[in-house]
């Protein structure tokens, strides 16, 4: 089965801070570095590198090839990528190293060519699909209903990454989707949107992610809650893209849920321990080892 994920691809640029910036301040960063990003390139090196067999579609400037080199030492197959003479999206990450909230960030991004995606890129895309495979979009691309839709029409299973959030596009899309994975501020928003309980949302399977504190699951397979490894977190950044992927890529190869999500926090702490987004995303050989220490597991 293999999972085809339309999705942005970003050069991030990265900044190490000794705390988060605030109105009318500026900071000196102790470190600097840039690096392939983008929640839908992040999300497919993840599901690759957990096992997945995963196609990306997307655009960048036609002199960036080699920016798609983490994608493809992954795994992911990059011959949907296409080319544009439109400058390639980017973030600027701006990480606190220091302060007590170390970790945490704040990401100004600049869609460019991500929403400039042509309008004959979904079929193309998906004329190979079947009804065994998943489909897979985020916010930080246009098209991104004209494919789920269409992904949905050929029977494909539907995987929704709803960030950067918008509460009506989400609500317009969830007739599609089997599986959304939101965080519990976004959550909160649909359930107040609709005047609905998150089990009363009538989501097949819907994952609220809570950081540090786990996940919660409410959907077909009942409601439960996931802890997450108690780990010390140097870069939240892409932690969420690392735990979908997992979770993705487990479910693609027949695993259950609650197994699918213990596997996924294993791997998102890994990936909080390290600097980056992409570039931290373990594999599952070193993911597996993990889940098998006390460290990882929070005992």
């Amino acid at each position: 089965m293999t999972i085809f994920n339309l999705g942005s691809i970003n050069i991030d640029h990265i900044y190490g801070l000794p705390h988060l910036v605030v109105a009318g301040e500026t900071l000196a960063a102790s470190r600097y570095e840039s690096a392939l990003g983008g929640k839908g390139a992040n999300q497919s090196i993840a599901i690759a590198r957990a096992g997945g067999d995963v196609f990306h579609a997307g655009m960048i400037h036609h002199g960036d090839d080699h920016w798609l080199t983490p994608m493809v030492k992954a795994g992911v197959n990059i011959n949907a990528v296409l080319k544009s003479d439109i400058a390639t999206g980017h973030a600027i990450v701006a990480v606190d190293d220091d302060s007590p909230n170390k970790g945490e960030n704040q990401i100004i991004l600049a869609p460019l060519c991500n929403q400039s995606l042509p309008a004959t890129l979904t079929d193309d895309f998906l004329k190979h699909a079947t009804s065994s495979d998943w489909a897979l979009a985020q916010n930080e691309t246009n098209l991104t209903a004209d494919f789920l839709t269409a992904a949905k029409a050929k029977g494909l299973h539907i995987c929704y990454s709803a960030a950067p959030f918008v509460v009506d596009i989400t609500l317009s899309l969830l007739p599609e989707v089997d599986l959304l994975i939101v965080n519990d501020i976004e959550a909160d928003a649909l359930c107040q949107a609709t005047g609905k309980t998150k089990s009363a949302l009538n989501i097949p399977h819907l994952i609220v992610t809570q950081g540090a504190n786990g996940a919660e699951y409410y959907g077909q397979d009942g409601s439960f809650h996931i802890p997450a490894p108690v780990v010390k977190a140097v870069d939240t950044t892409g932690a969420g893209d690392t735990y979908l992927g997992y979770v993705l890529a487990q479910l693609d190869k027949g695993k259950p849920m609650r197994e699918a999500m213990h596997v996924a926090a294993a791997a998102a702490a890994i990936q909080v321990t390290r600097h980056g987004a992409s570039s931290a995303i373990p594999d599952m050989a070193e993911t597996r080892e993990s889940m098998n220490t006390d460290h990882v597991m929070g005992r």
